[in-house]
């Protein structure tokens, strides 16, 4: 009974910490362990210089590409606790080389295994433990904590309010889910924060300073101020500090005084080029001459925002990468170290050719084909993300660990989690310049948080809209879809296609159809070129069912390893948010040999990772088909999956295809209602407080920094 009391009243005093710090009537740091206080924006602190990171992974640590090692310990535990053999590997590779002794102690951490349902680690642990274990077990309900906030992080959030949190643990049974969370918060496993949500500098409650009064004494009213109190893990929460004391730090490296006009020097001690017509490089009048000669007016109006600031958003659609490759070719020609990256291997390919044919400043600086005087090859000055994190790609880094660059341009920029920003952010020198570019429409990141809507909402830079409109009845449909409406749009060259089906097996059908027969006789457009793109895997026409249909018609064969045969069409997803399009070579005790499309790279992918990492590619998804885009497109629409749609979605999907778009239609009035009023979740993220809070700490420092300071009468003045 005593315990039952006690436990009630922690719950109370949870309840009434939620309450309290969310009115601003108390600090969450008298609820909770104090957090780690945020560090300053300065000069980036010297670290060692990073390896090549593991390939994979969307944010700065990847999945490992080579083979699992499974302890026989580790099979013995699963099997005596019913788990099927085919989690060893991934338990293996999520709890590292001790985990038979973990799930010996703990057999709920089988959660942390990716696809591992709470019930699924409920009936393991009951088998392992017989009655010691219950819903109330301590060792349970921090398992739920921590998988809760792995499950928000898949859908986009780094951080989740206690109330949701608790909400979450209820629902599996937890029987006093408040005290759940206030033990995982007091044993580490989940961090607290508290963000400012008010407009004053500085951001938090007030400081005892600041609310006494002129005679020392408390004021009148104590002005606490209201905070959100959130909870995150470590990993994804504190990518968001980190990030945003970056951008702080690039941002203030070039916050221009009144009255100032220059826009910097190149950073670091690098050799660059001669500017032209002997222009320093980085100067102002530079980036006026790179200005001068852009190739469009939002062109100049970007290369002339680059050169006033340290951090520069920039906003469009396709079309719109026009504009940071203009960027970065007049850039390298004026002496600058500056590279671009794309989320992918065909955004890389595309953004060089647009880089390779800009035009010098007078016209003729180009090269005898049209390459930029100075940049070389376009493939040396534009790499792909991941490339340039996992140093195969880009500049070399200093003894520090920053990259030798003045300018780095990101396109796809809505496709940068937390982690992968964070880990861009960290790698800039001192005085480097950051544009984020991107197409704000289009599906988020395939990790937590929201990088590039997070901080166009901050207004923490200046932002870009690019006027440039998408070409054709493609890109006139779309550029309708992204402001909500959807439009009957003209398309005399059969650009955009609507086929009405009846049902699933119909939609498979006339897809199969128009690949293989109707597209290649019409548009001149073949099989390999056009890419289906359906809301999911499973169903009666997910990617699964299109891909097995496909497959028989386009390239049948008995699937000799492990359902592939040489020849077929994948993609390889080495982790979330990375898929790259690629041929099967040839299978092995070893696993399957891959060539990437369009690179002709060739990748071995282990044996015990082809089925999480590799899928047949005639039809994806379009959160895999983000970043690509192919001649033809076909989406199909089956009336089965129209709860999955939104108008990030379909206008992802309506824009993967450059010179056709086929839509096999079977979701009715959903699909209008979609583009018109049913829009992706919000994510719960941090960031943008966080740069809000910097830019009004920046403010009132250079605030008090200006105030004149008055001599006191009595005072020596000089020479006295």
């Amino acid at each position: 009974m005593t315990d039952a009391k006690t436990g009630d009243a922690k719950t109370a005093e949870l309840l009434a910490a939620v309450r309290a710090v969310e009115s601003g009537e108390r600090s969450a740091a008298s609820f909770f362990a104090e957090p780690a206080p945020q560090a300053a924006p300065g000069p980036r602190a010297p670290r060692p210089a990073p390896g090549p990171s593991p390939a994979g992974g969307p944010g700065a640590a990847g999945r490992a590409s080579g083979p699992v090692t499974v302890p026989e310990e580790l099979r013995a535990v699963l099997a005596e606790g019913g788990a099927p053999e085919e989690l060893a590997a991934p338990a293996a590779e999520a709890l590292g080389e001790s985990a038979a002794e973990l799930l010996r102690a703990d057999p709920w951490q089988l959660l942390a295994t990716p696809g591992v349902r709470p019930e699924q680690a409920d009936g393991f642990a009951r088998t392992l433990l017989g009655g010691e274990c219950g819903p109330g077990d301590e060792r349970r309900a921090q398992a739920l904590v921590v998988w809760l906030l792995e499950r928000a992080a898949l859908a986009g959030h780094t951080a989740l309010e206690p109330a949701a949190l608790a909400k979450g643990l209820s629902q599996h049974g937890v029987p006093e889910p408040d005290e759940a969370v206030r033990t995982a918060v007091d044993s580490g496993a989940v961090l607290v924060f508290e963000d400012s949500l008010d407009a004053m500098p500085g951001g938090g409650r007030t400081a005892p300073a600041e609310a006494a009064g002129a005679d020392g004494e408390p004021g009148d009213e104590v002005a606490e101020r209201p905070v959100e109190l959130l909870l995150g893990l470590d990993r994804y929460a504190l990518a968001e500090e980190s990030l945003a004391d970056g951008l702080a730090r690039v941002i203030g490296a070039h916050q221009q005084a009144p009255g100032d006009a220059g826009g910097g020097e190149p950073a670091g001690d690098g050799p660059r080029g001669d500017g032209p017509s002997g222009v320093r490089p980085g100067s102002p009048e530079a980036w006026e001459v790179a200005a001068a000669s852009a190739p469009s007016p939002s062109a100049a109006e970007l290369i002339r925002a680059v050169a006033g600031h340290g951090l520069t958003v920039h906003t469009g659609g396709d079309a719109a990468r026009a504009e940071p490759a203009a960027l970065l070719a007049t850039a390298v020609r004026a002496g600058l170290r500056a590279y671009a990256a794309a989320h992918s291997h065909d955004g890389r390919a595309r953004l060089a050719r647009l880089v390779a044919t800009c035009e010098g400043p007078d016209g003729g600086d180009g090269g005898p084909d049209g390459e930029v005087s100075g940049a070389g090859d376009a493939e040396s000055c534009v790499v792909t993300v991941a490339g340039l994190l996992e140093g195969r790609e880009g500049p070399a880094r200093d003894e520090d660990g920053a990259w030798s660059l003045d300018l780095l341009i990101v396109c796809d920029a809505p496709q940068l989690d937390a982690e992968t920003a964070a880990a861009l952010v960290e790698s800039l020198p001192d005085g480097a310049r950051l544009v984020l570019s991107g197409d704000p429409h289009v599906l988020g990141s395939a990790g937590p948080g929201q990088v590039f809507a997070d901080v166009l909402s901050s207004g923490a830079c200046p932002r870009v809209a690019s006027r440039t409109p998408d070409p054709g009845p493609v890109g006139e449909l779309v550029s309708g879809i992204g402001i909500g409406e959807l439009t009957q749009v003209e398309a005399p060259g059969k650009e955009v296609v609507i086929v009405p089906v009846r049902d699933a097996p119909e939609a498979v059908h006339r897809t199969v159809q128009l690949v293989a027969d109707s597209v290649p006789r019409a548009l001149g457009v073949p099989a390999g070129d056009t890419q289906v793109i359906t809301p999911g895997h499973g169903g009666a026409a997910g990617t699964r069912a299109l891909n097995a249909a496909l497959k028989e018609r386009l390239h049948p064969g008995p699937g000799r390893f492990g359902g592939f045969d040489p020849g077929d069409r994948v993609v390889h997803t080495p982790a979330p948010g990375r898929t790259a399009p690629a041929t099967v070579v040839s299978g092995d005790d070893e696993g399957l040999r891959l060539e990437y499309t369009g690179t002709g790279e060739s990748v071995l992918v282990a044996r015990e990772r082809v089925a999480g990492t590799v899928r047949h590619g005639w039809a994806v998804t379009a959160h895999q088909a983000v970043g690509m885009r192919w001649p033809a497109a076909v989406v199909v629409l089956p009336g089965d999956a129209t709860g999955a749609l939104t108008r990030e979605w379909v206008y992802t999907a309506f824009g993967r295809g450059e010179r056709h778009l086929s839509v096999v239609h079977g979701a009715e009035d959903a699909l209008p209602r979609a583009v018109a009023s049913v829009t992706a979740p919000d994510r719960t993220t941090r960031l943008r407080k966080l740069l809000k809070q910097s830019a009004q700490q920046a403010a009132a420092a250079a605030a008090s920094s200006e105030t004149p300071v008055r001599e006191s009468d009595g005072g020596a003045g000089p020479g006295a």
